[in-house]
């Protein structure tokens, strides 16, 4: 068995295929191989979305209680192979919403699962450095599964590479995950304590709401999603008009140019979260997001467009590396941080499946740059909402609520 760091490492290289190959992937297919309207695309995407975001906050819950979160993995992991293999096996409309719902329904669990098994394993003053690698690895798996996507996709069909998908894996994820839930157990002292267990009290739903800093982080959520989902979609339309015969590699392409500029930053971001602080990091990633909308209206040239790609490496990757620190942060001690985990990835849902559809109609009518200037708008709310609004969670005193909270036995004091 692997020590922890290398098992959480294996864990998180060895799934990005399944959580993170599908999406441009299948709207790229479903637009230049079986000539869907960008309406139609909008309503599947859609349809799932508001599925997700319907059982994410529940799921969040449920994962807060259970003591079985590596057999959640697991089941999810299993949910996204079996996902893989109908969108091949039938890539029609109803099939396609029923994949899609499932890809969903996996996602809103595995993501916290994750984040739930490294809180349990890691101690507090190593936190943002873990979380960071979690995310470097992740990214390491995302380049790693977009090449060899790009690579069967040019060499047989967009629709092969979903059958990368419905492998199952050689290594044994689970096994590492027992063992590393063993330590968990056998090492009390070095469990970080965020999710409450430590503390035997956990808050009501309503702590959620008595969170300023969260409900403020959750907005800046919805509206940096709304405006970032849609985008690599388009970008990649736009290069599949073309290059139809080359088009999933270069939606390979877009992906690799992003995350390999999100691997490093991901390890660095964790280094420096601490002694940086979150708030100046964070803003630089709301900050590039209305760029790089505005900077694709400015060419069509295949090389520009993977060019301006990169800046998703920048606000797409400091996002997800500290987003499940800062709702540590602020749910210390609470025992709902998958709770909170999954309110934010409600919020932030909702933006993206709203967005898939109004993109859709927008580029239908309106074109895309219409399109990209109006996903533009909206990442300038999530940049002037975070600066103005979004306080410090780098102290452990930033779980402060407003004035009425619920006091939370096991807190962190002032």
């Amino acid at each position: 068995m692997l020590p922890i760091p290398y098992a959480l490492d294996a864990l998180n290289f060895l799934s990005a295929d399944v959580r993170n190959l599908f999406g441009p992937f299948i709207n790229v297919f479903l637009t230049t191989s079986r000539h869907w309207s960008q309406t139609d695309v909008g309503l599947v995407s859609t349809g799932a979305g508001l599925l997700g975001i319907a059982l994410q906050t529940p799921i969040g819950a449920a994962i807060d209680m259970t003591r079985a979160k590596r057999g959640v993995i697991v089941l999810a992991m299993a949910a996204m192979i079996a996902a893989a293999a109908i969108i091949f096996a039938a890539p029609t409309f109803w099939p396609m919403a029923l994949a899609n719902s499932i890809l969903a329904l996996a996602g809103d669990a595995f993501g916290p699962a994750v984040s739930a098994l490294t809180l349990g394993l890691v101690a507090k003053d190593a936190l943002a450095r873990r979380l960071g690698r979690n995310s470097a690895f992740d990214h390491a798996g995302n380049i790693f599964i977009a090449i060899v996507a790009g690579a069967v996709g040019y060499a047989f069909s967009q629709r092969a590479v979903f059958l990368m998908g419905s492998r199952v894996r050689g290594l044994d994820v689970g096994g590492r995950a027992r063992h590393s839930g063993r330590r968990n157990q056998s090492r009390p002292g070095e469990r970080s304590g965020l999710d409450g267990e430590a503390h035997g009290s956990v808050a009501g739903y309503r702590i959620l709401f008595e969170t300023r800093a969260l409900m403020i982080f959750a907005l800046c959520a919805f509206f940096f999603h709304f405006a970032n989902a849609p985008l690599l979609p388009l970008v990649g339309q736009k290069l599949a008009l073309q290059f139809p015969k080359e088009a999933t590699a270069m939606m390979s392409f877009c992906i690799v140019a992003a995350q390999g500029v999100m691997l490093p930053l991901a390890l660095l971001v964790g280094h420096r979260a601490d002694s940086f602080g979150r708030r100046p990091i964070f803003l630089a990633a709301f900050a590039v997001l209305p760029i790089r909308a505005a900077m694709y209206t400015l060419s069509d040239n295949a090389l520009w467009l993977i060019a301006v790609q990169l800046l998703d490496g920048v606000g797409a990757g400091i996002y997800g590396a500290l987003t499940p620190l800062v709702i540590a942060d602020v749910m210390r001690g609470t025992g709902r941080y998958n709770l909170a985990q999954g309110a934010v990835a409600t919020t932030q849902g909702i933006g993206a499946s709203i967005s898939a559809l109004a993109a859709g109609e927008v580029t239908d009518h309106f074109g895309y740059t219409v399109s990209f200037l109006t996903l533009g708008a909206a990442a300038t709310v999530a940049f002037l909402v975070f600066a103005l609004f979004m306080p410090e969670t780098r102290h452990e005193q930033a779980n402060v609520r407003d004035s009425g909270a619920l006091a939370i036995e096991g807190a962190p004091r002032e």
